[in-house]
């Protein structure tokens, strides 16, 4: 079949959106009208490089839509359903899947190498085949995922809503809550508060943080993270560190996640300085690929047990975690109207990432 499609053919390129062929699914495999497709970060990795990837790539990986086809061997959802994609494959059966980090599901080695999982390719163009971006590609009318990848969601769910959940707003949530561990009570640091830092902002408030510290060099961010439930705000790490020590009596935070747009080895030393004894630095950015060095005091690591980890997918459970944040935004208490900044076309693809970059939008959105 054809569909439009916002193709990436080169690095340091714009997006090109154009007709592509697009073949129909396979074992285990599912055909989605795509209804939404949200504008996050990792996409623009693609087009800079930091996130290596086999190019040309059919883009986005934040995404809901309808079932209008299924391959042989589905039986867990039919034609007429509406379902959240994950980035994050989770087969359910693996040894990472069998212990409870379906994050970390084999299957996840496939979401930069290009083809779907068995090696092959659905979409194609000029001759040539294009790979799915974290094997779904959202920049698209319509596109064939895996099944590992579609989380069927209740009938009466917007799909501009469920296509928030599939990436930022899970791995947010989840930096603060899962990997980080917030409890009740804590005194917390947001560094970056874009998409994904802000969901962050949101699970701290959710599970009770006393002190939500959001830290952000662009106004607009700052003023917005107060909506979602930051208590104070610091326009650098220095402003931060005297906030919070002054909030605690010098106790400092008990945990700090790295939202930026892309992760710095200098970063870890500043977020370190944040927390206080036995106090968690969670990277959830992406980093440069060939960034190796990271500046911290391994005096502090020792003698305050200090604690530096890393968070793919905010350790969440793609199967449990993304109705979970719908239950939230049902009952209340998770916000995800209010992160939509503005909405564009398929066509205005670039103008969206412009805004991005530009640092007025906290999630963009493409409807379809």
């Amino acid at each position: 079949m054809k569909t439009k499609a916002a193709v990436l053919w080169g690095l340091h390129q714009k997006w090109e959106v154009e007709e592509v062929d697009l073949d129909g699914p396979k074992q285990n495999e599912v055909l989605i009208k795509v209804a939404a497709a949200g504008l996050c970060h990792s996409d623009d990795h693609l087009i800079t490089g930091d996130m290596p990837m086999q190019l040309p790539v059919v883009g986005g990986h934040e995404g809901a839509g309808v079932v209008v086809d299924v391959g042989p061997g589905v039986t867990e959802v039919a034609e007429g359903d509406s379902v959240a994609l994950s980035f994050i494959p989770a087969c359910g059966r693996c040894e990472p899947c069998s212990r409870g980090m379906s994050n970390l599901c084999v299957l996840g080695a496939a979401i930069i190498a290009g083809p779907q999982l068995d090696g092959t390719f659905r979409f194609h163009a000029k001759g040539q085949a294009l790979g799915q971006m974290c094997v779904l590609g959202t920049f698209s009318e319509y596109t064939v995922v895996p099944l590992a990848s579609v989380i069927k969601v209740e009938p009466s769910t917007a799909l501009d809503t469920a296509a928030l959940v599939g990436c930022g707003v899970t791995t947010g949530y989840g930096s603060m809550v899962r990997t980080g561990e917030a409890r009740d009570g804590d005194a917390v640091v947001v560094m970056g508060v874009g998409g994904i830092g802000v969901n962050a902002v949101q699970g701290a408030r959710i599970a009770g943080a006393r002190v939500i510290v959001a830290l952000d060099p662009v106004e607009y961010k700052r003023t917005r993270a107060l909506e979602f439930g930051a208590t104070h705000t610091a326009a650098t790490v220095g402003e931060a560190q005297a906030l919070i020590t002054d909030l605690t009596r010098g106790q400092l935070a008990d945990v700090c996640v790295v939202s930026t747009d892309s992760a710095e080895g200098s970063y870890v030393a500043q977020a370190l300085s944040l927390v206080g004894k036995r106090g968690r630095v969670v990277m959830t950015a992406i980093p440069h690929p060939t960034d190796t060095r990271v500046d911290m005091s391994l005096f502090d690591l020792t003698l305050y047990e200090k604690q530096v980890r890393g968070s793919l997918f905010g350790s969440s459970n793609p199967r449990h975690d993304i109705p979970r944040m719908l239950d939230l935004y049902r009952a209340g208490r998770l916000k995800l109207d209010e992160l939509v900044t503005r909405e564009y076309t398929l066509e205005e693809i670039n103008t969206g990432y412009a805004d991005l970059h530009a640092g007025v939008n906290l999630r963009g959105l493409i409807r379809f």
